[in-house]
């Protein structure tokens, strides 16, 4: 890509070398100020092709620690010098023409085929120029390459009229009919003026990319992409910016407070997929912030509280007595922690809970402690006596279709059991962990020596023994 870049550029300015001598060497021996102009506008062209071949050089470098969002303004700041550079040379061309209009009719002006050949040329130069500048712009998205193809289209006209106004003087002095000799400044004039509607253009296309403006509409397109994925809940900001031919979009978007984390990457990533349907190439930065929603129950709110912290409860249940809630839950917390430290933690948790949801009037904590190390075991063993005793409990629950795969494991000499039992597929969650719960604590009285038991529930269509 950057080779092109150059390559398209550096042809760019070896014509406009050509070019330029022709007509700076032409203006001069036939006295036309439109020639004149014409050849102080490719002069300009060519400081401008000559920026432009550097500037593509410099902006395609990677970014790097001092410049971050790459090295793409520069292809912006040459076209504001490029903007600069025609504003002068059309005070300068304008200045002249009104000299000649109105303070130098003396001046003699001499047209001749050689004039007219090297307009000519001259235009055909430029449609090959622009046309070759602006497929690779486009290719490349390049703004210089872009202004670069602008100034050489708008050369085609500028020299049109300077070879319309150098045939009117021909004609006027063939015809001797004495005004036509200001069909040649007059010609000048009107170089000026598209010299002036170009620099405009590029003057507006540059200070906005400067000033980091956003193109127009694309705000509002980014907004409907954004709000179309599911799970968004608002877009609270988007900020575009252009450095070169690369976009860079920052968007912030609310999401659920109680979403994972898991979950805000996986809606960021839809976000960036959102926005790469407006701009397919773009750096996009997300953030995501945590947002209450309408719907929101008290248990949604209560683990809002425990998000917060990094922290996850369960067990939540929520009791209506006598008019006032009462919230019993377990909370896991590192088992290094001392009893005081961990009593104090939960005491500012339940606070904050209460600030959160008023409506609770009491709070009791299950503390629980969340493994931090990994535990020596013995190898899983068998006793038939005690599987025999658990199927026999097994039978005391008419839900409880069958009990499989039974484990029994030793760690730090204390008795740990696993089991999988098929429950029929209609059952509630609620009715399933109510079984589940029951039959747990009669393994327990069954059989004192189990330290955890800890019991899986299948459905019967999933039952894969």
């Amino acid at each position: 890509m950057r080779l092109e870049k150059r390559s398209v550029a550096r042809n760019s300015v070896l014509a406009a070398i050509a070019m330029t001598a022709l007509k700076i060497v032409l203006g001069f021996i036939t006295g036309s100020l439109g020639l004149i102009s014409e050849a102080a506008h490719s002069t300009l062209d060519l400081i401008a092709a000559i920026i432009t071949f550097f500037s593509v050089g410099v902006s395609d470098k990677p970014a790097d620690a001092d410049h971050q969002y790459g090295h793409g303004k520069v292809e912006n700041f040459s076209a504001f010098i490029e903007t600069g550079l025609l504003l002068v040379t059309c005070v300068w061309i304008v200045t002249e023409a009104i000299r000649r209009l109105f303070f130098h009719h003396h001046l003699v002006i001499e047209p001749s085929l050689m004039a007219f050949a090297v307009l000519f040329l001259s235009m055909i130069v430029d449609f090959w120029r622009s046309r070759a500048l602006g497929r690779t712009a486009l290719r490349y998205d390049s703004q210089a390459l872009e202004a670069d193809a602008l100034h050489f289209t708008t050369d085609i006209w500028s020299s049109g009229v300077v070879a319309v106004g150098l045939a009117l003087v021909w004609i006027g002095r063939r015809l001797e009919i004495s005004w036509l000799r200001f069909a040649d400044p007059i010609a000048a004039l009107a170089v000026a003026g598209v010299i002036m509607y170009v620099s405009s253009r590029l003057a507006r296309q540059t200070v906005d990319a400067l000033l980091d403006a956003a193109p127009r509409g694309v705000r509002g397109q980014i907004v409907r992409e954004v709000e179309s994925v599911p799970g968004i809940l608002d877009v609270d900001r988007v900020r575009v910016r252009r450095a070169g031919n690369r976009y860079f979009a920052e968007v912030q978007v609310a999401l659920n407070r109680n979403a994972t984390l898991q979950h805000s990457e996986h809606m960021s990533t839809s976000v960036t997929d959102a926005v790469h349907r407006v701009f397919p190439d773009a750096d996009v930065t997300i953030r995501a912030l945590p947002r209450a929603t309408g719907a929101e129950s008290i248990f949604d709110r209560i683990r809002a509280v425990a998000a917060r912290h990094n922290l996850s409860v369960h067990d939540v249940n929520v009791q209506d007595l006598n008019g006032k809630l009462h919230v019993e839950q377990h909370l896991e917390l590192d088992e290094r922690l001392s009893l005081k430290n961990a009593h104090d933690f939960v005491t500012v948790l339940e606070a904050e809970m209460r600030d959160e949801v008023p409506e609770i009037d009491s709070i009791l904590t299950h503390i629980e402690s969340d493994s931090a190390t990994i535990e020596p075991g013995d190898p899983t063993f068998r006793s038939t006596a005690l599987e025999h005793k658990l199927r026999k409990i097994v039978a005391e629950f008419p839900e409880i279709i069958d009990l499989h795969e039974v484990v029994l494991k030793r760690v730090r000499d204390r008795l740990y059991l696993s089991c999988h039992t098929t429950l029929p597929d209609d059952l509630s969650l609620s009715q399933v962990h109510d079984i589940s719960t029951a039959l747990e604590i009669r393994f327990k009285q069954a059989a004192p020596e189990l330290f955890k038991v800890l019991i899986h529930t299948e459905p019967q269509t999933d039952n894969r023994r």
